[in-house]
């Protein structure tokens, strides 16, 4: 006799995203597995006395969202504290600071400015942050969390160095805005205790299930998130898979515990080693092979020749490589500019296998043919963000950074695809918003950007399983594989690509159980 589904979706348009996609129209579920992937008809044949029948209405059904990088407790403080994203000038983010940042902490702080659109095109400064408070320190995080802004109590507090290259100043006074490792200090004080991590990252869980995400790849730097996502998960309540990547900080600490990639349970996983390469071409410190187009608007220029900053330099990354490769750990390097990326490629290198260890590089926003042929050669993943493709448009932030020629080559998704290249897609909490990354890769304004459809919710779906090791896990929707799914109120394929970013998310589903529904 068959064994009756724990839980039934019919009614459903069903893509399986599997290479080719199929499509269905129903999805039996047992013990948090789906069983079966066929007609309405057959499947019914599992439906027993006490089966959850869910009645998807004629939604689409996908495999859910895989975020392959993206920072949970950051996006908790955007919900928590001024989530200054939606700010449309900068007297807007400075109101919104002002209005919406919680007076209980010990700070005020916001998240998510991006000044590239802004009438005023120009950084919030000290004087913008000293008009929030004059008595209490106020911060607030440029959307690539590599540039902050600071008010004066806050350049008190934090003790700020003005001949730091990393502090910007003005006639040799700091004018509040911080890159790269002047923006450490800030990380340090305002770091959560463990029960502000829960409070953060349940209401990051719960934001990422109302997108469809159902399993993300957390970036973790001296935090108590680790410990936090453990509990959740031993207590039944985390409802998420987390792949937890460390930062090199964590080498010792993952050494002498004995812990590898791939180590963990069904929810929290032990993921790669990650380290830095260069900045962002929003601070003007991605590292590139030439000046930026607007050198000029940055007094950091005169260190760097106008090509960017090392954060961590290619010799200095290649040791963190070689010893986490040894440990038989995964390795992350974020590289955004075209040297950057090489210096990744040359220390993926030197390794045995960078393809079997999955060695992956996040970001690769400038990236060359040779090193398209390289990234193939090698097998090493690129980790992509295709929300980025928000500043690829005419007039952008990559036109300002970077000249229109070198904006048209940037974030290549079609040329890394044909060319064999294993692609994975994923937020970076800028926004999270899968749907928004499928929309942008598929509208893109470049052709050597563009994919199609399915290849987008592929890379946001499949290719974030494969970059983590778990395509035999999640990533499709096929018998054996975790019942892990986003139901849309939209279908992907019947709509303008520039509108797939307002398709809604109706359902999401993790292990089997609906944990958001909103049909």
């Amino acid at each position: 006799m068959t064994t009756p589904a724990d839980r039934v979706f019919t009614n459903a348009d069903v893509h399986t995203l599997a290479d080719p996609d199929e499509t269905r129209e129903a999805v039996a579920v047992r013990d948090g597995s789906v069983v079966r992937v066929d007609s309405a008809y057959e499947v019914d044949f599992l439906v027993g006395a006490t089966t959850d029948v869910v009645d998807c209405g004629g939604r689409t059904l996908l495999p859910g969202f895989v975020d392959a990088h993206t920072h949970m407790l950051q996006l908790g403080q955007y919900q928590v504290y001024a989530d200054l994203s939606d700010a449309e000038s900068l007297d807007d983010a400075v109101a919104t600071l002002d209005a919406d940042a919680p007076r209980d902490r010990e700070w005020l702080l916001g998240f998510g400015w991006d000044e590239s659109a802004w009438p005023e095109g120009r950084y919030l400064t000290r004087e913008d942050l000293d008009a929030v408070s004059d008595e209490e320190p106020v911060a607030a995080l440029r959307v690539d969390m590599h540039t902050a802004a600071v008010n004066s109590v806050a350049l008190d507090a934090l003790d700020v160095d003005p001949s730091d290259p990393d502090v910007r100043t003005e006639n040799g006074e700091p004018t509040g805005v911080l890159v790269e490792g002047a923006v450490d200090p800030l990380w340090d004080v305002t770091e959560a205790d463990r029960e502000e991590a829960r409070e953060l990252l349940s209401a990051a869980r719960d934001y990422a299930h109302e997108h469809g995400v159902t399993a993300v790849h957390d970036m973790v730097r001296e935090s108590p998130a680790p410990r936090v996502y453990r509990e959740l998960d031993l207590a039944d309540e985390l409802d998420l898979r987390v792949r937890i990547n460390y930062w090199t900080d964590h080498l010792d600490s993952l050494a002498d515990a004995g812990l590898a990639s791939n180590h963990g349970s069904e929810f929290v996983r032990v993921g790669a080693v990650k380290s830095f390469t260069d900045g962002s071409f929003g601070g003007r410190t991605a590292k590139l092979s030439e000046p930026y187009a607007d050198a000029d608007a940055s007094d950091a220029d005169a260190e760097s020749d106008g090509r960017g900053e090392w954060v961590v330099d290619p010799d200095e990354l290649q040791g963190f490589v070689d010893r986490a490769d040894d440990l038989g750990m995964q390795f992350t390097a974020h590289a955004i500019g075209d040297e950057a990326i090489d210096a990744a490629l040359d220390a993926y290198e030197s390794t045995e296998a960078p393809g079997d260890a999955r060695h992956r590089v996040e970001h690769v926003e400038l990236v060359t043919d040779e090193q398209v042929e390289r990234f193939a050669d090698l097998g090493v993943v690129a980790s992509c963000q295709p929300n980025f493709l928000q500043w690829a448009q005419p007039d952008g932030l990559y036109d300002q950074r970077l000249g229109e020629a070198r904006r048209k080559q940037s974030n290549r998704y079609r040329a890394l695809l044909d060319a064999g290249v294993n692609l994975a897609f994923s937020s970076d909490t800028m926004p999270m918003d899968p749907l928004l990354g499928v929309s942008l890769a598929a509208s893109a304004p470049a052709e050597g950007q563009r994919l199609s459809v399915t290849e987008a919710l592929r890379a946001y779906t499949l290719g974030g399983a494969y970059a983590g090791f778990d395509e035999d896990r999640m990533g499709t929707v096929e018998a054996g594989k975790h019942a892990d799914l986003v139901v849309l109120d939209g279908d992907p394929w019947r709509v303008d690509p520039e509108a797939i970013r307002d398709v809604d998310v109706a359902m999401t589903v993790v292990d089997g159980n609906v944990v958001y529904d909103d049909r």
